[in-house]
């Protein structure tokens, strides 16, 4: 048998360890860039060397022979962007090329957002049956463990004792197996009803694994500030993380009060509290007819006109979603009081009995109806972009609201480029490096060794959203290319058809 002499042993190794990595293809050189490397400093000239998955160096590099060079052509480089709040998952299941994300410079979304949101096990088995172009971590949803425990249909009303118990359990079981931490839509009727105490515990449970806190929270209009007291208490209890899900101010009389709120925020930051946001471009939502009832008395006229009169703008909100008459998809709240010869308020009343029928009838229609609702100023939503402790999100997935497809890009176009209010580096921070210590990643959303390398390439002057409510598809420019784990997921307005995306669990 041959053996190989000792003196040239360390020369066989590294020539196994070479040829162990060329099965894994070259190395990708990205040159000719302005690097912005996602903690919020000024561009630098810099090179970045990929292999396999990661990032290995960054700085002046040299090119070796049979390195893959991607010419950067003097555009800015910066960490993937990371959407902390998203509802992509469904989108994925159809279009797992995941244009609708990689088109804005997304590499990893965040779900299980409201209270909503499937097993880590599910998960496991989407990544082991499908292979998408984005990364996803996910939140374990309150309302998810109510459905599980108190069953789908008997959701109005609080958790008993052993109930709640046997949510923790599940929990606990969750946060093993990587989930982030515990998501809230206590907004929503399927969890509006259970008790601070209920949701206390269960924060609790992620607390004790070092995990996070998410929430749609309480309201959103008339007792928004009963409702960040919430989750400050939640906070201040548990003395766990705790972030305001696209942060808001739907109700009228309000409106201009985004600095107040920040300041309550601020205090409570100063008394120890780890509270953040996540705030998206727009100045309308996209949810329920629901919503727009705090009282949940969808049948009251005096609630409705209470909507109408300082929860949205009829004229200016559209039903993107319809199921009971696709008629009425595409218009405004007012175009279809105006064909219906009623006032908007009974129009409400109306379309909400209409979808109730049709669930009712159709048990297994899923969502039937929804709405982008005119409901926030300019101004305030600007506030709370340029909050220190407020990162990006799009809160988006690929129905009619836009954010689906644009929020990032919205973003850098109007935000940065236009009316400046952010820095281009402060807008990446709050896109990349503020999110990943958001979400208590540590191996993601900066441009460093040994990280993972999600990056995007992207032409300052020119990059935009697109999509509108009347084409909420549409791609942004400027985006010129985008990796997902070393991998190019998207280049010259194309999906390049590969597949790296992860499962993203958290750190124990």
């Amino acid at each position: 048998m041959y053996r190989i002499p000792l003196l040239l042993l360390p020369f066989f190794f590294l020539l196994t360890n070479l040829r162990a990595q060329s099965t894994k293809g070259p190395d990708q050189l990205i040159v000719n860039v302005q690097m912005l490397d996602g903690t919020g400093v000024p561009a630098r000239n810099a090179s970045v060397r990929i292999r396999g998955g990661k990032i290995i160096a960054v700085g002046e590099i040299i090119a070796l022979n049979g390195e893959k060079i991607i010419d950067g052509k003097g555009l800015v480089l910066a960490p993937g962007f990371i959407d902390s709040h998203s509802h992509h998952l469904s989108y994925l299941k159809r279009h797992p090329e995941a244009l609708a994300t990689s088109n804005q410079g997304i590499t990893t979304i965040v779900i299980g957002q409201d209270g909503s949101g499937e097993p880590m096990d599910t998960l496991e088995s989407f990544f082991n049956t499908h292979k998408v172009a984005v990364n996803i971590a996910s939140y374990t949803g309150h309302t998810s463990l109510r459905e599980m425990t108190m069953g789908e249909n008997d959701l109005l009303r609080k958790a008993s004792v052993q109930e709640i118990e046997n949510m923790k359990g599940i929990l606990q079981s969750e946060m093993h197996k990587g989930s982030l931490g515990l998501s809230t839509g206590l907004e929503y009727e399927g969890a509006f009803y259970s008790s601070p105490e209920e949701v206390i515990e269960l924060a609790k449970v992620a607390a004790a694994f070092k995990g996070r806190y998410i929430s749609h929270i309480r309201s959103e209009d008339l007792t928004l500030r009963a409702a960040i007291e919430e989750i400050i208490t939640i906070g201040r209890i548990t003395g766990m993380p705790v972030k305001l899900s696209h942060i808001k101010i739907a109700n009228k009389d309000d409106w201009g009060s985004a600095v107040q709120i920040i300041a309550r925020l601020e205090k409570a930051r100063g008394d120890g509290i780890d509270i953040t946001a996540d705030v998206y471009p727009y100045t309308y939502w996209n949810s329920t007819l629901k919503v727009l009832f705090p009282d949940k008395q969808y049948t009251n006229i005096k609630s409705a006109q209470l909507a109408v009169d300082k929860l949205f703008e009829p004229d200016s909100s559209m039903l993107v979603r319809f199921l009971p008459d696709s008629s009425y998809e595409g218009k405004t709240i007012g175009e279809i009081s105006r064909i219906r010869n009623e006032k908007p308020a009974r129009t409400l009343i109306a379309l909400i009995a209409m979808a109730k029928r049709y669930s009712e009838i159709n048990e297994n229609a899923g969502g039937v109806e929804a709405i982008a609702g005119k409901a926030m100023s300019e101004a305030d939503v600007k506030t709370f972009t340029r909050w220190r402790h407020s990162n990006i999100c799009s809160d988006g997935n690929a129905g009619r609201h836009p954010r689906g497809f644009g929020s990032f890009t919205r973003v850098l176009g109007k935000y940065v480029r236009e009316e400046q209010i952010l820095s281009l580096p402060e807008a990446i921070y709050k896109m990349t490096g503020m999110t990943a210590a958001h979400l208590g990643f540590t191996d993601r959303g900066l441009i460093k060794p040994g990280y993972y390398a999600d990056l995007v390439l992207f032409d300052p002057s020119s990059v935009s959203d697109k999509a509108t409510l009347q084409q909420s598809d549409a791609l942004s420019s400027g985006i010129e290319m985008v990796w997902v784990n070393g991998q190019s997921v998207f280049e010259k307005q194309k999906a390049t058809r590969a597949y790296p995306g992860m499962l993203v669990r958290k750190k124990s």
